[in-house]
């Protein structure tokens, strides 16, 4: 497959975009990770998400370890062609690694950050480590 649509994305210095995972059937915001051009290329292939970790410094198949693995949907670039919008169908109903759906559940409120999404799934029982 031709990848000259890889080129029209501006890429940081280190060759990562952003990308922001978005649940098909809610429209909720799941988790914003990184993306390099082999990631992003994986994901078109597989049809399921793929990431770049940056603290692993390698490719991360979203759910390799959870079987929490999410579905493309569609994929849209901004306007900037700086950010990616992934369309996902999120199996197992769990996007973050605290066991919790998505990964924006710390809420501001009076000037503290409290929790205000409930663990699903105890991350133990997950990732089996």
């Amino acid at each position: 497959m031709p990848d000259n649509w890889l080129s029209k994305i501006n890429w940081t210095e280190d060759g990562l975009v952003p990308a922001i995972a978005q649940e098909a059937g809610s429209g909720k915001i799941l988790m914003v990770a990184w993306m390099n051009r082999e990631a992003l290329r994986l994901t078109v292939e597989k049809r399921e998400a793929v990431y770049w970790s940056r603290s692993r410094k390698k490719l991360w198949h979203k759910g390799e370890e959870s079987g929490h693995t999410q579905t493309i949907k569609d994929i849209y670039l901004d306007c900037d062609e700086d950010v990616l919008l992934l369309i996902v169908e999120q199996i197992g109903g769990i996007a973050c690694h605290t066991g919790r759906h998505n990964c924006f559940f710390q809420k501001l409120e009076n000037n503290e950050w409290v929790i205000a999404a409930p663990v699903i799934k105890d991350p133990d029982e997950i990732y089996h480590k």
